[in-house]
């Protein structure tokens, strides 16, 4: 019996989650919108790729909750997007109430499952998530670290005019403005990234990285980013579902570690079967520190608003 993943939202997220969880053959997907036709005709015309593409897979569209029973992974989209001049936070009060009712029908259909929120902002939206399921912290994880950590690992590889592959960079804390691209981390092959490019070249990549999602806001004009968060979070639901133990930035929920407790932030993380497997508590310098500070000390204000 394959793997059964559903995705709450069929916009641009949820529907390119969507193909590329068929392409990768990771189980049968349900996309689930309160638009009940286009996302039966966007799980459709995925399933008629599927001879083209090679696969083999179940896809089905729907608008009722009962579909997402026995899921074993739900990841959530729903949710209004940015606009040019809206700030991630500026969400808040309308995408709570969507992610609050996603999680009663969660914990309702398919209490059995790990939730991967990627509705902004997101650091607050897991949170929503775990209060209203109920689930245990584990169980709930947001995609947010992966992303920024594509975006600084690809500016990089432009500035260094090196591969992708080589480059190793990752991104803590909250997902926006005050995230932390970890510098002192980042490597080209092995070799520190500040032994390759200039500390002018290395500060213009940590706030383009900060800025990345603003920027294609601003291109596109009409709506947000959907490529890259759906390549970073299927990248999340492939390491649960094959239990690969793999390392990766995630809004995971602290108990203590980092000196923060009872919030989700992004913190490098082992994901596997079981969720969020094991956190890496980083000795962060008194820079780094200050930063993730502040970081930390918005994601509490932010879940400090919130009605749950």
């Amino acid at each position: 019996m394959r793997p059964k993943i559903s995705i709450i939202g069929a916009g641009f997220v949820g529907s390119t989650i969507a193909h590329l969880t068929a392409l990768h053959e990771l189980g049968d997907v349900v996309l689930l919108d309160i638009a009940e036709d286009p996302a039966k005709g966007k799980a459709l015309d995925i399933f008629e790729s599927s001879p083209v593409e090679g696969v083999d897979i179940n896809i089905k569209g729907t608008s009722s909750y009962a579909d997402i029973a026995d899921s074993d992974i739900v990841v959530i989209t729903a949710g209004i997007p940015r606009k040019p001049g809206m700030s991630r936070d500026d969400l808040i009060a309308i995408n709570s109430g969507i992610v609050k009712g996603a999680c009663e029908n969660i914990k309702k259909f398919a209490p059995k499952s790990i939730v991967i929120v990627v509705t902004n902002p997101l650091d607050a939206m897991v949170y929503v998530a775990w209060k209203t399921t109920g689930f245990a912290p584990n169980k709930v994880l947001g995609m947010a670290g992966v992303l920024d950590s594509a975006r600084m690992r690809s500016f990089i590889a432009v500035e260094a005019n090196v591969s992708v592959e080589d480059v190793s960079a990752f991104v803590l804390g909250g997902h926006g403005d005050t995230m932390v691209p970890m510098t002192r981390f980042a490597s080209v092959g092995g070799i520190p990234l500040s032994d390759i490019l200039s500390k002018e070249k290395i500060d213009a990549i940590v706030e383009r990285t900060a800025n990345g999602g603003a920027e294609i806001v601003n291109l596109l004009k009409t709506g947000s980013a959907y490529f890259a968060p759906a390549s970073s979070v299927v990248a999340m639901v492939e390491a649960v579902l094959k239990d690969k133990k793999r390392v990766m930035p995630v809004a995971a929920y602290l108990s203590g570690e980092y000196g923060v407790k009872g919030l989700f932030i992004g913190v490098p993380a082992v994901l596997g079967k079981n969720g969020v497997e094991r956190i890496f508590e980083l000795k962060l310098n008194e820079a780094e520190s200050a930063v993730f500070a502040k970081t930390v000390a918005h994601v509490k204000e932010l879940v400090g608003s919130l009605k749950v």
